[in-house]
């Protein structure tokens, strides 16, 4: 199982886990209390309920970078153009738009 934090405007938002059955998203309920909330896509709206799918969400597909950026980070990092989510961990912490991603580390407290 591999996490990342979701960070809206550099405020946390919520938690992306990839496990053997695919992909959920979730809001962190603070943010949600929060009168700046606001959904990280349009298809994710605020919600306190998980979001699940058995591929990786295309909002967060389309944060990892394409053309020769994607090759240059596959031959630096040795990351395969199919393990979508060591792409989106390895070079979403400072993506174009408001949201960014970082791993989420185990036992590190939310």
């Amino acid at each position: 199982m591999r996490q990342a934090k979701i960070y809206m405007h550099n405020i946390f938002a919520g938690i992306l886990t990839e496990d053997e059955n695919g992909y959920t998203f979730e809001y962190n309920a603070n943010y949600l209390q929060s009168n700046d909330a606001e959904a990280i896509s349009l298809t994710l709206p605020l919600r306190s309920k998980a979001y699940t799918e058995k591929i990786l969400f295309p909002f967060f597909d389309g944060l990892i970078p394409e053309g020769w950026l994607l090759d240059i980070t596959q031959k630096s990092w040795k990351i395969d153009r199919r393990d979508r989510m060591s792409l989106l961990l390895a070079t979403c912490k400072d993506c174009i738009g408001s949201v960014s991603v970082e791993p989420l580390l185990n036992r590190e407290p939310l």
